[in-house]
């Protein structure tokens, strides 16, 4: 990432916020055929100060021959079509209800969609999907200003891209209108435009569920070794919730294992007690991939034992949920439950950083 870019894209949000904060999200999986829904439908090139044309209408359908868009059986002579409806009233595509703009695009094999919205209106998309709705106000709010310092960061990464960051789990979820709730946007509003900061960049601002009582480090969580994402205590290891059991059949296993599952067996783990490698049947492998086979929705997290052994499997017991590096969402609502404010949670789990307000 250029030092360059970095400083003008932050001084750019500094002085004119409306304009810099702008994120292009890539609204699900690409499709065959694009259907956009608004009141009173315009268009334009994918441009921010393009010329809109009226259409007369309130749903268009797009599709895709070649690398060439469609519509109305005949191709457009751009590559890049961009929808909004009348007075910025809210789209539907393709069943997702959204805000600002709609980009469809050819993607790799199909049609990409792209949604382009303000920074502060894609935050209310994605903090009523990324953690509960009904969490502590400061919980709230730590979440709001890590998902935006996480969405800047990979905007400045995929600078240029035709989108910055994706709509699922491997971004950050983002349900559109369909996740915006009012206390979701009082944290939102409560926190605009402040980031948390190294060196005065935007940090990586990873996030998990549930650490199960110690956070991880980056290094041995992602393979990121930055100095604000350190191993620190958790108060989430006295939730009922942060510990579970996990029964695994032999033939789970074959896939991993390359033929027969005999044996399961914890090979290795890090400073904080996580897996790193397992033994499966003749095989070693790495833990991280382990759990990507398992799923990560029954393989909760690396902070686990096999507990016991018998004829129809294992029986694994764990604590937490998720990659465990960052801030850590159900500890999050334990300390703000016990007090403890929104910077302070957030000076918690990226330690030696710094908050800052880029626009107000």
């Amino acid at each position: 990432m250029c030092d360059m870019r970095v400083a003008a894209l932050m001084a750019g949000v500094a002085l004119t916020a409306q304009a810099a904060e702008t994120m292009r999200i890539a609204v699900g999986p690409e499709v065959n055929e694009v259907l956009v829904a608004g009141r009173a439908l315009s268009c334009g090139d994918d441009v921010d100060d393009a010329e809109f044309v009226s259409l007369g209408r309130d749903a268009l359908t797009l599709t895709k021959r070649g690398q060439a868009l469609w519509l109305d059986g005949a191709a457009l002579p751009v590559d890049a079509i961009r929808c909004r409806a009348a007075n910025d009233g809210p789209l539907r595509v393709n069943g997702v209800q959204v805000q600002g703009d709609v980009v469809v695009l050819p993607g790799k094999a199909r049609l990409a969609v792209v949604n382009v919205l303000p920074l502060e209106a894609y935050l209310q998309g994605v903090l009523g999907s990324e953690m509960p709705k009904t969490f502590p106000l400061e919980a709230l709010k730590a979440q709001a200003v890590a998902a935006r310092t996480y969405a800047l960061n990979k905007k400045l990464e995929q600078y240029g891209q035709p989108f910055h960051l994706g709509s699922s789990v491997i971004s950050q979820v983002y349900k559109g209108l369909e996740a915006d709730d009012p206390r979701t946007r009082e944290a939102i509003e409560a926190t605009r435009g402040q980031i948390v900061t190294w060196q005065l960049q935007p940090i990586e601002a990873y996030f998990h569920a549930s650490c199960g009582g110690h956070t991880e480090s980056g290094l041995d969580a992602l393979g990121r070794d930055l100095p604000y994402l350190r191993s620190v205590a958790c108060p989430c290891v006295k939730l009922p919730t942060s510990h579970w059991t996990l029964k695994v059949a032999p033939k789970e296993l074959q896939p991993v294992s390359g033929g027969k599952a005999s044996g399961l067996q914890v090979q290795g783990r890090s400073p904080t007690g996580r897996v790193r490698r397992v033994q499966v049947g003749a095989r070693s492998v790495d833990a991280v991939s382990f759990r990507e086979r398992l799923g990560y929705m029954r393989l909760k997290s690396l902070d686990f034992e096999v507990a016991s052994q018998a004829k129809d499997g294992w029986v694994l017991k764990g604590h937490g949920f998720g990659h465990g590096a960052g801030l850590c969402q159900w500890g999050s609502r334990m300390l703000a439950d016990a007090g403890k404010d929104y910077r302070q949670i957030l000076e918690h789990y990226y330690p030696g950083t710094e908050l800052q307000a880029l626009y107000e």
